[in-house]
């Protein structure tokens, strides 16, 4: 189903990376846009650019960790908007560092964020577009999500739950001309690692990797969030942009076992390569 002209879309995280790229991208489409995130400032900031395009911009604040708070966004868009048709919950946090290492506090603030955020999200605007009979939604994970690389537990099981809840309301939704789809990229250029929490000597480290990695990436967030957009105007589950990532997921579709015990080898490597820095 072909997004409408005017198509009216509310992204949380919008103040930067992932959330800005897909509000510049929406409005490329014409779309009318509350942009969301904690960070009123920087909201704004994505908000003009947005303006600056000729479209319509609308900052409302809003912690995804907060029911209450994404309850009040969703009732706010459908004033401003009248009525949404796509929600996307792209807010999201990354925690590092080994299991037992990573304090609770941590593992609460991710959950909350990463998973608990998005269920929100769901939860405030899937019913009116069921109303409707129309909409589409879209859930940004990782590919930390299926892979499930060593020392980052509590955001490959937050971004786990995002696919899998995105995977649930694809059947629950389709019956209602709701779409669903999951966006599940490997590294591109954000700001996520400069909030992310751990241990502190394993933050330092994984910190390092993360942004050599991203210098790597060929794809930018504006690439990233064309294609996630793309996917889900076509109705498809699943937005994999990255070639390294759709690798990933086809090595762990085809052999599971062998691929984590690929994994676990990896890692004991780079642990030693660290120890040597």
């Amino acid at each position: 189903m072909a997004y409408p002209s005017g198509l009216c879309a509310v992204v949380t995280g919008s103040g930067s990376g992932l959330g800005r790229a897909f509000c510049l991208e929406l409005a490329r489409r014409n779309a009318r846009l509350v942009c969301s995130d904690i960070d009123e400032a920087a909201a704004n900031e994505t908000a003009a650019l947005v303006r600056e395009m000729g479209r319509e911009a609308t900052v409302v604040v809003c912690d995804v960790s907060n029911s209450e708070d994404v309850s009040a966004l969703a009732e706010r868009s459908v004033h401003v908007l009248r009525g949404v048709d796509m929600v996307v919950n792209n807010a999201g946090v990354a925690v590092s560092g080994p299991f037992e290492a990573v304090s609770l506090e941590d593992w609460r603030w991710g959950v909350d964020i990463n998973l608990w955020g998005v269920i929100h999200g769901c939860r405030a605007f899937a019913p009116a577009m069921k109303e409707r009979g129309r909409g589409w939604i879209l859930n940004v994970a990782s590919a930390a999500g299926f892979a499930s690389l060593p020392e980052m537990a509590p955001y490959n099981v937050s971004k786990a739950g995002v696919i899998a809840l995105s995977e649930t309301l694809y059947g629950e939704l389709a019956p209602h001309g709701v779409g669903v789809t999951v966006l599940c990229p490997t590294f591109f250029s954000s700001r996520i690692a400069g909030a992310m929490r751990g241990t502190e000597q394993d933050l330092r480290q994984r910190k390092r990797l993360i942004e050599q990695a991203m210098k790597r990436a060929k794809l930018k967030a504006a690439d990233v969030a064309r294609v996630a957009l793309d996917r889900a105007e076509a109705g498809e589950l699943y937005a994999l942009p990255m070639r390294d990532g759709r690798l990933l997921w086809r090595l762990k579709r085809a052999a599971p076992a062998r691929f984590h015990a690929l994994v676990a080898k990896q890692q004991k490597l780079l642990r030693r390569l660290l120890r040597l820095r």
